[in-house]
């Protein structure tokens, strides 16, 4: 399973990706540059990442505290989502997101 992972440089590249893991998960443990500092319990926003537009309808919908956590996210666009909050399935193998921006 895959998915690509545009980096803050617009460097795309295609991770291997377990199912059950978080993409968050994923994207650390490739080595890219994202912070993830609350570990993926859904306190902070420095996952952030935007989802491309060919995949937003399949995820499944943000829930109430992934919409109160992103209220505090940097340049915040429809298709952000914590990707703590997304979890690798076969039927999301290909997927593509972009690391948003870092902020402070």
């Amino acid at each position: 399973m895959k998915i690509n992972v545009i980096d803050r440089d617009g460097t795309l590249h295609e991770l291997d990706a377990t199912p059950g893991w978080k993409v968050m998960e994923v994207i650390r443990e490739a080595g890219l540059d994202i912070k993830a500092e609350c570990g993926g319990c859904c306190v902070c926003s420095t996952c952030h990442v935007y989802v491309d537009d060919a995949w937003v309808d399949r995820l499944p919908g943000r829930q109430d505290e992934e919409d109160e956590v992103l209220d505090d996210a940097c340049e915040l666009k429809e298709t952000s989502r914590l990707s703590c909050q997304l979890l690798m399935a076969e039927e999301l193998d290909g997927l593509t997101v972009t690391l948003a921006p870092e902020w402070a």
